[in-house]
């Protein structure tokens, strides 16, 4: 399957575009780009002017934001079918996220100016777009109701979960990285994964997480 064939069925299975149909789809095809990034190399960065929507067709990417004291922090990971955006189009300022590739990806980028294209047939892009912003406001909103409401244990089995159910099961990211997103020690962070191992929730490896019960993260998270 070619990354554009990916991307096509990645958007077809997207929330944010339920209603538009294979049109829509075919205009972010036409008027957005391919993109092949190697390990280590910068999807997008903060404060970027240029805005718009990038979808990981391939691969994945960590997201990092500014914090206070002029650090950079590591917030959330996206692998195959998840997508990030913004637009000027409509009050909106500068990109908020850097976007980090953690192993060869293929990204769909579709910015501002494309979208303006589309538009000029179909203007109910706008109305995707705002969808996929509420989708990524959801998100941000969950990752602080976890770190005010659950404790360690059960903030990463709903870190986990949530990974995996959007982004795929196979998770590029080593203890370090998984630590630094939720604010917890690696100690403590590599204490529950070989508890969730033992239970045979996930696989660990070398820099990898394969999560093989999703669900059962998902009862941790609740209890």
């Amino acid at each position: 399957m070619s990354p554009r064939e990916r991307a096509a069925e990645l958007l077809t299975r997207a929330v944010w575009l339920q209603g538009h149909g294979p049109p829509m789809i075919e205009a972010l095809l036409t008027h957005g780009r391919i993109v092949h990034l190697p390990t280590g190399a910068w999807a997008q960065s903060e404060g970027d002017e240029q805005t718009g929507i990038t979808l990981v067709v391939e691969g994945a990417v960590q997201m990092m934001c500014a914090a206070p004291g002029g650090r950079e922090v590591l917030f959330g990971q996206a692998g195959p079918g998840v997508a990030l955006g913004q637009t000027l189009r409509f009050g909106g300022g500068p990109r908020l996220v850097t976007l980090i590739c953690v192993e060869p990806s293929v990204l769909l980028v579709v910015p501002d100016h494309a979208l303006t294209r589309i538009a000029a047939d179909r203007p109910e892009v706008w109305q995707a777009v705002a969808a996929l912003v509420y989708l990524q406001l959801r998100g941000a909103l969950m990752i602080a109701a976890e770190a005010v409401a659950l404790p360690p244990r059960q903030r990463l089995a709903a870190r986990l979960d949530i990974m995996a159910r959007t982004g795929g099961r196979s998770l590029r990211m080593n203890q370090q990285a998984l630590a630094e997103m939720l604010g917890l020690s690696r100690k403590t962070v590599n204490f529950y994964l070989a508890g969730f191992q033992r239970g045979g929730l996930l696989t660990l490896g070398y820099g990898h997480i394969e999560v093989r019960d999703t669900a059962g993260l998902r009862r941790i998270a609740e209890s």
